[in-house]
């Protein structure tokens, strides 16, 4: 019997008003000092598991005693749990954890009570950052919470659950130890999750749910300060980010709803060195704690809370205008709204088309629709050309130089398709501001009703820009077939369109906002250029659409082409120049270069068990684009003659991948170095190899080693993994069909022990002794 699977077992040494008055923020801050001054907090260091946890205990119990005598009790217990689950972030990977941290703190009313919210931050950070906004900062702030709410004179109506987890940056690992396995789990109701995309900046709701309505409510209803919306929901929900949060594990493993709470301002500094808590304003902490600590005394005391699953009934549409007020409604509202909007403007569009002398509706739509695909075609064109320059994020660290560029070329291009469109084929032509009026009411009210039958909540934008345009259109009537655009008209129709355009305005600079950033570490296969023009270029088209009639309205465009071709030409060839580079170490505003460099020996044995190759060296990584191009200058050694390919033949390519990400980045670069020697080297044996009585191998190995390893799976042909120890017991593998499991440990964990069973495919003309190869 043939059995033939690749297994690579590898470990690197290097693991990468709020409260009343102004004082308890200024204990939060101090909180947040003094998380952030022992450094980076990586599961299983000294810095997470015993500094920080240390100094969260000590406050917990000073607010204990201090709050002892009034109508609270306040228990705290300390969960270290082990277990494992598998997930599809990032390709599908499974994940072990032993002994990680877990602090969970309990405060109900003294006798008990029955219902319970949660509260979760993390104090854990990646291994090259302090992580002051990830998520120390929420971890300040839920002790400051936790203060005011022990110190109310009345009793709380349900109880909290304040989780302060010590290993989410392993991928949400402790969460999951705590919501399947702690016995309080049982009695959590909702939970609130304070996480972080950025470094300070105003906190938004961009996750909520599932299919919870009143929670949304509760939070419209009592947040001091709200800053949310359902199109961030909806597009992180769609994995088009590369992120996820403890959300996730509540949602689906806990099957409880919930609001996920977010930093996303200055995402350039995100898990590196500079998210530090100087760089945090007070202001940021005021909001998030007045927000949290408002919504969590409405839900405590909410009525809901005691049997959530009475009041799940469909989704909810919510968005907040400008920071000031949030508009929420439920999603079956949204969508009868949405198809009256849609009726009504169909009806003016027929009603316009039944009248003789109206221009050719249909006609004039194909001309819009194709300056949009000549306008995206010609910016991605200038994309590529940046591309094949080797000037790639120039806009990474002057975001202005990008809207100058592909902000100018598209404005540029879909005017003069219009302006031609005019001269050529119109000819001298009344109505047309009228005609093309109507065809971008048209084009979003198409776009409305389909993403209405999508089931998708964002379906309110258009419905915004279908509604209050249509409105403007029929107060404005008798203005619209005056031949010019009259000073009247303009200032009016501005008017009527503020409301929508300003609220979409804020969207695109939220969608900017987060992606700008995630440019950086979005690996060396997606082309950033490509992804900013296309944004820029959509959102010069959606912000054109209801001001396109001018261009048929005006005597001339000459002067406003010649304006916005100066403006592209000059940026063109500052770009083409080298001008703008794109990184800096500012300490006011930096924008680092990211690189992922692993120090590792690698062991490969063949089939039979036998060492094949042995090396050692830095394995490099780059998490955006540009790769090494600017690194190389700087350290010779590392330029393209280290360049390496991946070895299909190799669990993973060979390469110690930390997390499943192979796909986002193939290129790589290995730098011959000195053998690691680690402080707690790795110990690997195989313990037992087993035939069993229903046709399979069942392997048992054993790991002892450093606190964060990575086991590799690839099954040779003619076998396949059925079964392991993981998880439920279903092997999960990512895009490439390899299996990857992340396994990290707090102190004092024993050896890790784990087995799984191989399924050998048998050919009746062929019987092989078996083997392994890891």
């Amino acid at each position: 019997m043939l059995v033939r699977l690749g297994l690579l077992l590898l470990h690197s040494s290097t693991i990468f008003s709020f409260f009343l008055n102004s004082s308890p923020t200024s204990q939060s801050r101090q909180h947040l000092e003094r998380i952030t001054s022992v450094g980076p907090r990586p599961v299983g260091s000294q810095e997470n598991e015993v500094l920080t946890v240390g100094y969260l205990l000590k406050q917990i119990e000073n607010i204990r005693l201090e709050t002892a005598a009034g109508p609270h009790q306040l228990t705290v217990d300390v969960q270290r749990p082990t277990g494992s689950f598998s997930i599809d972030f990032l390709g599908g990977f499974t994940s072990f954890y032993d002994r990680v941290t877990n602090i969970a703190v309990r405060l109900e009313p003294k006798g008990g009570t029955q219902h319970l919210m949660l509260a979760n931050c993390h104090f854990d950070s990646v291994a090259n950052s302090p992580g002051a906004s990830d998520d120390a900062v929420s971890c300040a702030v839920m002790l400051e919470v936790l203060h005011s709410l022990a110190n109310q004179s009345s009793p709380l109506h349900h109880g909290v659950i304040f989780l302060f987890n010590g290993a989410e940056e392993n991928i949400l690992q402790a969460s999951h130890g705590f919501i399947t396995q702690h016995p309080w789990a049982k009695q959590v109701r909702a939970f609130i999750n304070l996480e972080a995309a950025g470094v300070g900046g105003k906190e938004v709701v961009f996750q909520t749910g599932p299919e919870n309505p009143w929670l949304v409510q509760a939070y419209v209803h009592a947040a001091k300060h709200p800053f949310a919306s359902v199109v961030g929901q909806e597009v992180f929900q769609s994995g088009i980010i590369p992120s996820d949060t403890d959300f996730r594990i509540y949602r689906d493993f806990g099957n409880i709803p919930g609001i996920d709470l977010a930093f996303i301002e200055n995402g350039f500094i995100y898990h590196t060195k500079y998210d530090t808590a100087n760089r945090i304003l007070t202001d940021s902490i005021q909001r998030a704690g007045d927000n949290i600590l408002a919504v969590l005394k409405y839900l405590v005391m909410s009525e809901k809370l005691a049997d959530s699953s009475e009041y799940r009934h469909g989704n909810m549409v919510f968005f907040d205008l400008l920071g000031v007020v949030v508009v929420a409604y439920p999603a079956r509202v949204g969508t009868i709204l949405n198809y009256m909007v849609a009726t009504a403007t169909f009806l003016y569009l027929a009603k316009k088309a039944s009248l003789p002398g109206n221009g050719d509706l249909a006609c004039a739509t194909g001309v819009a629709v194709l300056s949009w695909f000549v306008t995206l075609l010609s910016v991605l064109i200038v994309a590529l050309l940046v591309t094949l320059l080797g000037h790639s994020m120039f806009w990474y660290n002057h975001f202005y130089a990008s809207i100058c560029l592909y902000g100018a070329a598209a404005t540029g291009k879909m005017i003069l398709i219009h302006t031609l469109a005019k001269n050529l084929y119109y000819g001298v032509s009344d109505g047309l501001g009228d005609l093309y009026f109507d065809v971008s009411l048209l084009l979003w009210c198409c776009s409305l009703v389909w993403l209405t039958q999508q089931g998708l909540c964002s379906a309110y934008v258009p419905m915004l820009m279908v509604a209050f345009p249509l409105a403007t259109r029929l107060l404005l009537a008798k203005e619209f077939k005056h031949r010019g655009a009259s000073v009247k008209y303009s200032v009016l129709y501005l008017l009527g369109l503020a409301l929508p355009y300003l609220h979409f305005m804020f969207l695109i600079w939220v969608v900017f906002e987060i992606f700008t950033p995630i440019m950086g570490r979005s690996g060396t296969e997606i082309p950033p250029e490509v992804v900013l023009a296309t944004l820029v270029t959509l959102a010069t088209i959606f912000l054109s659409s209801f001001f396109l009639h001018f261009i048929y309205l005006v005597r001339s465009t000459k002067w406003i082409l010649a304006g916005l071709g100066s403006v592209f030409i000059i940026m063109f060839l500052l770009v083409s120049c080298g001008l703008f580079f794109p990184y800096s170490g500012s300490p006011d505003s930096p924008r680092p270069k990211r690189v992922f460099l692993q120090h590792t020996t690698r062991t490969f044995h063949n089939l039979q068990g036998q060492v094949e190759s042995r090396d050692s060296g830095l394995w490099i990584n780059s998490f955006d684009y540009t790769a090494i191009q600017h690194i190389t200058p700087h350290i010779p050694e590392i330029n393209d003659s280290i360049r390496t390919r991946c070895r299909e033949d190799r669990p993973f390519c060979g390469y110690p991948w930390f997390l499943p990400v192979k796909f986002l980045s193939k290129k790589n670069w290995y730098l011959p170095a000195s053998e690691v020697s680690p402080s707690s080297p790795l110990e690997f044996s195989l313990l037992s190899r087993e035939e069993t009585s229903w046709g399979t191998v069942k392997m048992t190995f054993s790991a002892k080693g450093p606190s964060h390893m990575s086991l590799y799976l690839m099954p040779h042909r003619g076998a396949n993994l059925s079964t392991w120890s993981f998880g439920d017991g279903t092997p999960q593998f990512d895009l490439s069909g390899e299996y990857f499991v992340f396994y990290s440990h707090g102190l004092n964990a024993p050896t890790w022990t784990f087995w799984f069973e191989i399924q050998v495919l048998v050919s009746f003309w062929a019987l092989r002794s078996t083997s392994c190869h890891f």
